[in-house]
């Protein structure tokens, strides 16, 4: 969950690795300013894969923040991941990953194939969405076993390797993942994750009063304690990504209309999570 390094290199490893992932002939890519709703300017890298079909967003926050989306078509999974600075003025020298792995259907991002043949006409430009799609909210109630994860997706294990202990889903997702077609069946998904700790009731308490009851122990901003666990939340916008393909009719002189494909229409979305953490200090944003 944590890697050592130092903020000088770190910010030099992010730029290696956007130009990297650039320059790489294996895939399709595109580099989009987008515009978010502070204002702010960052720069997109939105990559296809089309023999792998996946599609990779990456980008920068202005608080330094690394947000990668990945989109497995072939096993309709979407894993979102986040690489948090840590905060210097309060003794963290390192920074923190974490992964969030949840179902996604097919038609929430325009296909692998239709995303390599993208083109920008004015690179330069600073774009914003057409479409806002809102937040979704995400609890999350289960670990990913990092290594086992091939059966949900591979991409887990190569995206997601610095957060063995920080890497969740949900037991909803693994029954979409279960009822596709030719897909793994639960028990082989259910080989793959773990649930949350749970903490017995204090000496004298009841159920009802336990600091870890049924839906989890309280959120962080409410726990005193630096080192007791807690329920965590995180929020990632995408502020730009294409999400449908848009089609135009033709009509011939003495033909009947028929539809092209003409362009492709692009939204915004925000996914918020709630997740467990054994100590408040791994969600010291949520204050």
């Amino acid at each position: 969950m944590f890697g050592k390094t130092d903020y000088r290199w770190l910010n030099l490893l992010t730029v290696a690795v956007l130009l990297l992932q650039f320059t790489d002939i294996g895939n399709t890519q595109l580099l989009i300013n987008v515009k978010n709703q502070g204002g702010d300017v960052v720069q997109e890298t939105i990559s296809s894969n089309v023999s792998e079909d996946s599609v990779t967003l990456e980008f920068q926050r202005s608080d330094g923040t690394l947000i990668t989306q990945l989109v497995d078509f072939t096993h309709e999974v979407q894993i979102l991941k986040a690489l948090v600075l840590g905060e210097e003025e309060r003794g963290q020298s390192q920074y923190q990953v974490m992964c969030f792995v949840c179902h996604i259907n097919k038609d929430e991002f325009i296909s692998s194939d239709a995303m390599a043949k993208l083109r920008q006409k004015n690179p330069g430009t600073v774009r914003t969405a057409e479409e806002d799609r809102g937040r979704d909210n995400y609890q999350m109630d289960l670990f990913v076993d990092v290594p086992r994860s091939a059966v949900i997706s591979r991409h887990v294990v190569s995206l997601c390797s610095e957060a063995k202990d920080a890497t969740y889903t949900r037991r909803k997702d693994l029954d979409l993942w279960a009822a596709q077609p030719g897909g793994a069946s639960l028990t082989a998904l259910l080989a793959a994750v773990r649930e949350y700790p749970v903490a017995p009731p204090p000496a004298g308490s009841s159920l009802a009063t336990r600091d870890n009851s049924v839906d989890g122990p309280a959120r962080c901003r409410e726990t005193p304690s630096l080192w007791s666990d807690c329920t965590c939340h995180l929020e990632m916008c995408i502020g730009w990504y294409p999400c449908s393909l848009k089609y135009c009719k033709s009509q011939k002189a003495g033909e009947s209309s028929a539809s092209y494909r003409c362009g492709i229409r692009t939204c915004r979305k925000c996914s918020h999570f709630s997740y467990y953490v054994r100590q408040r200090q791994l969600c010291l944003w949520d204050e």
